[in-house]
């Protein structure tokens, strides 16, 4: 016998993450069942390159840089002698290179470039989930950069904007669309003021039409840009990013509350730019933060409070239509915080797999609370592709997925319906299933490993944690998809849109479309205000009712062993189906051999009576 200590004695074998697209089944399975062939065979290279590259070791050190060096403000707003100077935002090394990575590898720019037609976005959102827990949150203002994108670029497809506001936005979208860290910009979302949060309606922050005086300073010298002729004052509680390029806000005018674009600085040429004398560089475009929030999670992502004091901007949209003009923002970072969701459960799941596979321990039952909803979390960015490719004509599509497939006519209200469910159920699941997988590993799961960043399950929940708030809240949403399912206009037509989308994936599972009828005729009998005390069980329905339906096509796709037990075991266990599976049956042995198959796919570990993991 010889006593342990700090050095000798047992020691744990590190767990080894392998390639995340190639480790997780569920990545594999939904890539192949939303692209056809071609496009599979296209792109799969790529995306499996990718799933080796989040795991290397520079990345996990850039986001323990990040982590640890947290952004600051530099200097107290004026110089040595007193005079007033703008403040400097300072983000570490690690922030910035992997922000560059995210350019260069057009997490934003890929939805916006040719040859993959309505499957950019599931390509395109697929190498987003594999990215995302190795981001260090930089995929935050990328998110907001692809909405930012996609508005200005609708903006230009019009016949409204006159040639000075259609050089601005042009030249606005080509930064955002490039994938040279150089020339590439990121955006800001701001609309949160302390009035009321996710409630826009009390905004008081102001805008006025005072165009500058010709001969002013432009924005950009360089490439002509000018200034623009807005001038917003006010206070924006809470903005993420406030390192972007560029931002998209809500003010009011005298029509009502209104969408803008600003650029963050603007060019001074009375600014020393070098301490021998030089003159002429950028400062903030009339925008003081005021202080840096300090946050749960999130740390190295600079979230601010903002003092806007004559920030000169350019209208987007409609004057006194800012909420329908930003909403088109909304509906792709809320599909992309939903994707979001997906990539913290998959690493987490693929830290657990790994960590199985060394722990040794006397042998436990499989962890059996860790469903995945990826198929639902993909559909919307499907959809999404779908509406973006309107004007194009379409290949068909693979195989079941032709039965999930909307009409044209369909595609629009359906995607209304699909972007609040579905951030809502998907960010809302993460974060019990990551906690899972963070208890699964016991004690170790609760450390701040950043001396084996990999592993850090707990950076990860605290950072999942706000996917379920921001963007809008659970309560948020739920009033949002009341409101549309209510709504005067569009209101029938999204129903109908679900409701024949339910019919095709369903087809002749009675107490699927049973359900359905009653959350159907609870809709349509009850009045708006009334509907809104039960929005989340509207929701919350409509989710599981959605996933259900997809859990009725997926094995349609892969009818294998494996697939079949996950759809039964979902379907039994919300009460889609009287029929129990596996895990309802009794043996256990039968139980440890399926859960074995559900975490691990193909791979076999060893007989089931063995096994000496702590899952």
């Amino acid at each position: 016998m010889e006593a342990s200590s700090a050095d000798r004695g047992f020691f744990q074998t590190l767990p080894i993450l392998r390639n995340q697209f190639q480790d997780d089944p569920s990545c594999q399975r939904m890539l192949s069942f939303f692209l056809p062939p071609a496009i599979l065979e296209q792109v799969r290279s790529e995306i499996e390159q990718l799933g080796e590259e989040v795991l290397q070791p520079h990345i996990f050190d850039c986001i323990t840089d990040a982590e640890k060096n947290l952004p600051y403000i530099r200097g107290g707003g004026k110089n040595a002698f007193g005079q007033p100077v703008s403040s400097e935002l300072v983000t570490s090394e690690g922030w910035k290179t992997l922000q560059k990575s995210g350019f260069t590898k057009g997490f934003s720019a890929q939805g916006y470039e040719d040859g993959l037609r309505q499957y950019t976005r599931v390509v395109q959102y697929m190498r987003c989930m594999l990215w995302e827990p190795s981001s260090a949150m930089t995929s935050c203002p990328m998110a907001m950069q692809d909405g930012a994108a996609r508005l200005l670029q609708l903006q230009l497809a019009g016949d409204q904007l006159s040639s000075v506001e259609r050089k601005v936005f042009h030249n606005a979208l080509e930064h955002l669309n490039s994938r040279d860290p150089k020339r590439g910009w990121t955006s800001g979302q701001w609309m949160t003021e302390r009035t009321g949060g996710s409630d826009v309606s009390q905004t008081e922050t102001i805008a006025t039409n005072s165009p500058l005086p010709k001969g002013k300073p432009l924005c950009d010298p360089a490439e002509g840009i000018p200034l623009g002729p807005w001038s917003i004052s006010g206070f924006k509680w809470f903005a993420s990013a406030a390192d972007s390029n560029m931002t998209i806000l809500l003010a009011k005018t005298p029509k009502g509350l209104s969408a803008f674009y600003a650029p963050l600085r603007r060019f001074n040429p009375t600014l020393f730019r070098t301490a021998s004398g030089d003159k002429g560089t950028t400062e903030f475009n009339g925008v003081t933060i005021s202080r840096l929030k300090n946050k749960m999670g999130t740390k190295p992502l600079p979230s601010a409070e903002l003092v806007l004091d004559g920030m000169r901007g350019w209208l987007v949209g409609e004057e006194g239509r800012g909420i329908q003009t930003i909403s088109t923002i909304l509906t792709i970072t809320r599909v992309r915080t939903t994707i979001g969701a997906m990539g913290y459960l998959s690493r987490g799941l693929a830290i657990v797999r790994a960590f199985t596979k060394v722990r040794e321990v006397d042998p436990k039952q499989h962890d059996d609370r860790v469903p995945r909803h990826d198929a639902i979390g993909l559909y919307s960015s499907y959809v999404m592709g779908l509406e973006e490719h309107a004007d194009q004509s379409h290949s068909p599509p693979p195989g079941a997925v032709a039965r999930i497939t909307p009409q044209k006519e369909s595609v629009t209200p359906l995607l209304r319906v699909l972007t609040p469910v579905l951030k809502a159920y998907c960010t809302k699941q993460c974060i019990p299933l990551l906690y899972a997988c963070m208890e699964s590993m016991g004690g170790v799961g609760y450390l701040e490993n950043s001396e084996t960043e990999y592993l850090n399950i707990a950076r990860l929940f605290r950072d999942a944690c706000v996917l379920n708030i921001w963007e809008g809240t659970t309560d948020v949403l739920s009033t949002d998809l009341v409101r549309t399912l209510k709504h005067p206009q569009y209101g029938k037509a999204s129903i109908a849109a679900l409701d024949a989308l339910v019919n095709q994936a369903a087809e002749r599972e009675d107490m699927i479309m049973s359900k359905w009828r009653a959350t159907r005729q609870k809709i349509e009998a009850t009045v708006q205000t009334d509907l809104f005390s039960q929005a989340r069980d509207v929701l919350w329905a409509i989710a599981e009712i959605l996933q259900a339906g997809l859990f009725c096509v997926e094995p349609v796709a892969y009818p294998d062993r494996r697939t079949q037990e996950m759809c039964r075991r979902y379907l039994y266990k919300k009460g889609f189906k009287g029929e129990p599976g596996m895990s309802e049956a009794g043996d256990m042995r039968a139980v440890l051999r399926s859960n074995q198959e559900i975490v691990f796919g193909s791979e076999v570990l060893s007989p089931p009576d063995k096994l000496r993991s702590k899952m």
